[in-house]
């Protein structure tokens, strides 16, 4: 009887590890690590977003004819997201800018940008159904978790351009996994990328009230080679916490 004992542990152990993740308290998984039943494939898109290895991969040759981002089936209004990601390699050289402090470019002598061809790739996460409010995640010296389009819109106040740009550099080295934690809060937003806080209670002025969130697709696969930053990405433990 013993002996029979011991495949039905083995299995009960197996069993529990194809479960789903557990989220946090208060949290819901939006990735039961099988499959993408919390998410919209984009129509076309022919397998490229898909799960393997338990994990969200994806391989930027998406073959969907519109929006090839992967959305989220439901929207959220005020949320904290907790989600892992790692930058599976890079692809080519970008010509990357020196991000200041305030969120401007530094400048040559010639007052054009300073760009330096940087290994890259490139990726994000679009809140509240819109992609001005994307978190990039990238290899730039700046830092993932930026808001590149409130960062880069000379419409915005100088405090919000600040606001939206990282404190410091906290990603780990391309192969190995990051995690977030991203706040928001109607149009304030906190980020924390590997323990440590990037973004402060930035402020979005005008981001929607609520909307799905999605996982980028940047760049692409043309002439049998890979555009400079595409999105050669994995994602997992994915869960949200909605506020009130």
């Amino acid at each position: 009887m013993k002996s029979l004992h011991l495949p039905l542990l083995a299995l009960a152990f197996l069993s529990a590890g194809l479960a789903a993740p557990r989220a946090a308290d208060g949290f819901a998984s939006l990735f039961n690590g099988r499959d993408l039943s919390s998410w919209k494939v984009p129509a076309g898109d022919n397998g490229h977003w898909k799960v393997l290895d338990g994990v969200i991969d994806y391989d930027a040759r998406s073959e969907a004819a519109g929006d090839k981002n992967l959305w989220s089936e439901k929207e959220y209004k005020d949320f904290v997201l907790q989600i892992d990601w790692r930058i599976k390699a890079t692809t080519g050289l970008y010509p990357v800018p020196t991000v200041l402090p305030d969120g401007t470019h530094k400048k040559g002598p010639d007052g054009k940008d300073i760009l330096t061809p940087t290994p890259n790739a490139d990726s994000g996460i679009y809140l509240r159904g819109t992609s001005k409010a994307q978190l990039n995640i990238w290899c730039w010296p700046i830092g993932s978790g930026e808001v590149y389009g409130y960062r880069m819109d000379a419409k915005m106040p100088s405090s919000v351009r600040a606001g939206v740009t990282p404190k410091l550099k906290a990603d780990k080295p391309v192969g190995e996994w990051n995690h977030f934690e991203i706040t928001m809060k109607g149009e304030r937003l906190t980020v924390v990328l590997n323990g440590q806080t990037v973004l402060e209670n930035a402020q979005l002025p005008g981001v929607p009230e609520k909307g799905a969130l999605a996982l980028q697709h940047h760049g692409g696969f043309k002439d049998g080679q890979y555009s400079p930053a595409s999105s050669l990405v994995q994602f997992r433990n994915i869960s949200i916490k909605e506020l009130k």
